[in-house]
């Protein structure tokens, strides 16, 4: 190559670097509900798309979000089979796959930024020229840096996305279980009259019986694909604790002992919130035991029983450790997001037990507590706020970088989701709840 052209080389390196620098900062300076319609606007330019979905694996309350056109019917279960089988990580892939109903033009990206990884999918326009591998590899760092910049988040799971993510995440598990109850007493009733002797029409039944089998076997592959990104197993769950903990202690004296999840449920799931609340109170708590003098050893372990977790540090320090500073702060907040607590048993001389305990679900709230937004997306509350403080349609979509016709959507789900026929009572609902 000539000089000239390894200049030219060079310059265009720089550019695409610095443009990539610079959208970086634009798709994870925004807050959090509009980070993937903003990486969409990022990328149209490049990759031209009608919407963009993802299934990202560090987000317990809402794993699957969604920008772009409201009348193109992704869904959650389309985009599982791709984080499961779909595109090796730093390599996307494009082509025609089963996305919106229909055989559709699309680019997936795989990220493993995460440690069970997360899928950005861009829905194209049917003949849309296939994307450059420039194009690609910016859609692959960008994807990378927002994964690593929300599973930082989920990591260090501050007490108030904690609290959001804990009732949303329970929610949700209450009613996917009870549409599932519901369901498959519904299919299993069909499949007794189905295959009860008094019908003459052998061809019908069977065909019939077929279609309600996999109809039930549907439902439940939905409910384990729902688990699968909003649960981890427990002993996953612990390899990761232990993956946080070991860097702490390379250069220290004091050895690090792990204990494996034990007891009568060791080999659960644990809710993902959960799974990072409790890492994150383990980690601050082995930091004030590690602060102590004369530790040689601290054994940090799990037990898990049917209904809670129990995590422990014991260490063979002076045994002096008072329990009102070890709850101080955000272990203190943590947990009491998490509904549980901590005890602390200290005996001089012999060192000291810390057990933080959290239930493995949220006590059923009353009825008169049910707050009547529950019901609402991260965005529709956001539309919500907007039409609480009386904002038209323009206003909402420039403050939050979408469509009218996007926010005409936004209005009509929020309207029908709370049982109101204008943006005036849903406002006053939205009064009432703040």
């Amino acid at each position: 190559m000539s000089r000239l052209g390894r200049m030219e080389t060079a310059l265009t390196m720089e550019l695409t670097a610095h443009d990539a620098l610079l959208a970086a900062r634009e798709v994870i300076g925004r807050p959090l509900g509009t980070v993937l319609p903003r990486l969409s606007e990022v990328l149209e330019p490049l990759i031209p798309h009608r919407a963009a979905a993802e299934l990202s694996t560090h987000c317990a309350h809402s794993p699957f979000k969604y920008a772009g056109d409201p009348h193109l019917p992704v869904t959650a279960a389309e985009l599982a089979p791709l984080l499961a089988h779909g595109p090796t990580a730093g390599r996307p892939w494009q082509g025609r796959a089963s996305i919106g109903g229909a055989e559709r033009e699309m680019v997936a990206v795989r990220s493993d930024a995460t440690p069970r990884g997360s899928v950005l999918v861009l829905v194209r326009e049917d003949g849309a020229a296939p994307a450059g591998a420039p194009e690609l590899a910016l859609a692959q760092l960008l994807w990378d840096l927002v994964t690593c910049h929300f599973d930082r988040f989920a990591t260090e799971a501050m007490p108030g996305a904690l609290a959001r993510s804990r009732a949303a995440a329970d929610t949700r598990a209450r009613v996917t279980a009870e549409l599932s109850t519901a369901h498959a007493a519904t299919l299993s009733g069909v499949l007794g009259v189905l295959r009860s002797r008094a019908l003459d029409d052998t061809a019908a039944r069977a065909t019939a019986t077929e279609l309600a089998v996999s109809a039930l076997a549907e439902l439940r592959a939905e409910s384990l694909r729902d688990r699968s990104v909003a649960e981890e197993p427990a002993f996953e769950a612990f390899a990761r604790l232990t993956d946080g903990l070991r860097p702490m202690l390379r250069h220290s004296p004091v050895r690090l002992e792990l204990g494996p999840p034990e007891g009568p449920a060791a080999g659960r799931t644990l809710p993902g919130d959960v799974a990072h609340g409790v890492r994150a109170v383990i980690r601050a708590l082995l930091l004030v035991v590690l602060d102590q003098e004369a530790v040689t050893r601290v054994r940090v372990g799990w037990t898990l029983t049917a209904h809670e977790l129990h995590a422990s540090i014991r260490d063979d320090g002076p045994g002096l450790l008072d329990g009102c500073p070890l709850g101080a702060g955000s272990v203190s907040d943590r947990l009491d997001v998490l509904g549980g607590g901590l005890a602390v048993d200290a005996v001089p001389g012999w060192g000291t037990t810390i057990t933080a305990t959290v239930p493995l679900a949220l006590p059923e709230a009353p009825a008169d507590a049910i707050d009547p937004l529950n019901g609402l997306g991260e965005r529709e509350v956001e539309v919500l706020g907007h039409l609480a403080r009386g904002h038209r349609n323009r206003r909402i979509a420039e403050d939050l970088h979408i469509s009218e016709s996007t926010v005409k959507f936004h209005v009509a789900n929020i309207l029908t989701k709370l049982g109101v026929s204008s943006r005036g009572e849903a406002a006053a609902l939205f009064h009432q709840a703040a």
